[in-house]
């Protein structure tokens, strides 16, 4: 972007700068473009979990036979929809029971909102994400939400209750797998991908929950989240060496939302397809490793 001149597209990207500086971007692992070491054939259905608040719509994706260790995926800004369903397959191939809940249940069954047409320097589009990410950034309701997913998954015949669950979260995401992870012992791992707001001076930050977690953490963050907040990553270690919980943390050479395969709008797509697979790859050893 040039310097010079102040066009519609400079401010664009300006506005796309600052929203991503609030951690209110898109991502997720573009799983559909990493080759499946298991490729076990999987049945997807749409089921509905009762919460505390209401009725969450989901995605349950998971081998067509047998018991799987479960993985809960928290969307980005844009919800749940067809990139996220792509992940939950490729994650069920390799031997998962993955759901992918909508985020904003408490406010719309379907946000349908597009990252390939959504604009960040339009007022209009950046409003309607207002009212879906207070709904899921309310106080407890991350906790509540989580609480009702694990249950919910341990019931189910295709999930293996004698192995621990797995979280992973992508920009808004990434808070609420700490969040996930910090609310119940059967979180066994928890993968941040370019997550938003994971250190703030809020007494109710993230990183703060640390002491609570006892999951094995993979934090991916963004070279700009990186260059906007330095120190995040140093607190973020501190936090977790402190509480003697097993964290990875690894700054990209990408965006922030570079995992997103579909957020590739104009005037310069942010999805890293090497960068996303090599996300993906540290996931898949994450779980591995801690869900075995």
């Amino acid at each position: 972007m040039s310097d010079e001149k102040n066009t519609p597209e400079d401010q664009n990207e300006v506005s796309r700068r600052d929203f991503v500086a609030m951690g209110i971007a898109a991502g997720i692992v573009a799983a559909a473009g990493s080759a499946s070491a298991a490729d076990l054939p999987v049945t997807e259905t749409d089921v509905e979990i009762k919460t505390p608040d209401g009725t969450c719509n989901a995605a349950f994706i998971h081998p067509r036979t047998g018991a799987y260790p479960a993985v809960i995926i928290w969307a980005d800004a844009f919800g749940l929809r067809p990139v996220l369903r792509e992940m939950g397959r490729a994650l069920a191939k390799e031997g998962y029971a993955v759901l992918v809940p909508n985020p904003f249940y408490r406010v719309v069954k379907d946000a349908g909102l597009d990252p390939r047409t959504f604009d960040f320097g339009n007022t209009t589009d950046r409003a309607k994400l207002t009212p879906l990410m207070g709904s899921i950034n309310a106080a407890g309701a991350a906790e509540k939400d989580a609480l009702a997913f694990i249950a919910w998954l341990d019931g189910q015949k295709e999930v293996n209750t004698a192995k621990k669950i797995g979280t992973q979260g992508y920009c808004m995401g990434g808070p609420l797998v700490m969040r996930t992870a910090a609310s119940s012992d059967r979180i066994g791992a928890g993968g941040s991908f370019h997550g938003g707001g994971l250190v703030t001076a809020n007494p109710n930050s993230p990183h703060l929950l640390a002491p609570k977690i006892h999951a094995r953490m993979y934090f991916g963050i963004a070279k700009n989240d990186d260059a906007q907040q330095p120190d995040a990553k140093d607190k973020l270690k501190e936090a977790m060496a402190a509480a003697k919980v097993t964290a990875e943390i690894e700054v990209y050479p990408s965006q922030h939302g570079w995992c997103m395969s579909d957020f590739v709008a104009p005037p310069t797509p942010i999805y890293d397809k090497p960068q996303a697979e090599r996300a993906w790859g540290k996931l898949l050893a994450l779980y591995k490793t801690a869900l075995a």
